[in-house]
């Protein structure tokens, strides 16, 4: 069986009713003021900013989102042998959600916090339940201020992350890249990347890519019916 190297971006949650950021109709292609949520700079130094982005943040629909067709079948094709990495840029939690165990969240997740004093660990969720009583949550240890574990603007990736991710692509035999306009970095090198180690690209998305024409193929159909028909494929 060959070994799938993905990377997936907020079009795989799309119809988990998670709105992606910078399409279309992306929560910040319509509202770019909303991009200072996570901005590290404004977080830290604004205590106004800093209560918007953790309001914000507590109404993100990512709390009841489910699974999609797309995440369950990746997570089916890890238990089978058949992914080698799964690289998001989703903060969701929804590929953990969904059974998958090698994931590497080049972007974070909103699903736990730290304090940016002295780093001790929260559940998000505790300090969501607190935050109508407790708008700037601080650290119980220290008294630091409290930020999700989402890689704001200004911060870098998750230490070791990418290395890992490329390390883990050269093991491959293809790369699928789902649901991204691959314009955000250094995430989006990664399909470039594989391509000079002589990966087939497959490109999963509804719109157009700065990579489409280093791809072996391009597919627009729902990601949701597209990927398990693809694992299904691959599984045969």
């Amino acid at each position: 069986m060959k070994k799938i190297a993905v990377l997936t971006g907020a079009g795989i949650s799309t119809s988990a009713g998670i709105p992606d950021f910078r399409g279309p109709q992306g929560v910040w292609t319509q509202h770019p003021d909303q991009m200072q949520v996570y901005d590290i700079d404004a977080f830290m130094k604004d205590k106004e900013k800093r209560e918007f982005s953790w309001r914000w943040q507590k109404e993100s629909p990512v709390w009841n989102a489910k699974c999609t067709r797309a995440h369950f079948a990746l997570a089916d094709l890890e238990k089978a042998g058949g992914l080698g990495v799964l690289a998001t840029q989703n903060f969701d939690g929804l590929h953990e959600k969904a059974g998958s165990k090698n994931v590497v969240n080049l972007h974070g997740t909103i699903l736990t916090s730290h304090c940016m004093k002295c780093g001790e660990k929260y559940d998000t969720k505790e300090i969501m339940k607190d935050l109508d009583s407790i708008p700037d949550p601080r650290c119980k240890k220290c008294g630091g201020i409290l930020k999700t574990d989402v890689v704001y603007f200004g911060e870098p990736l998750p230490a070791g992350s990418m290395e890992k991710c490329m390390e883990e692509i050269g093991r491959c035999d293809e790369m699928w890249v789902i649901g991204t306009s691959l314009g955000v970095y250094p995430a989006a090198s990664l399909a470039p990347f594989a391509v000079q180690l002589g990966l087939p690209l497959i490109i999963v998305n509804q719109g157009e890519t700065p990579y489409d024409r280093l791809a072996s193929a391009l597919i627009s159909e729902p990601i949701d019916q597209a990927i398990p028909r693809m694992v299904g494929e691959v599984l045969k």
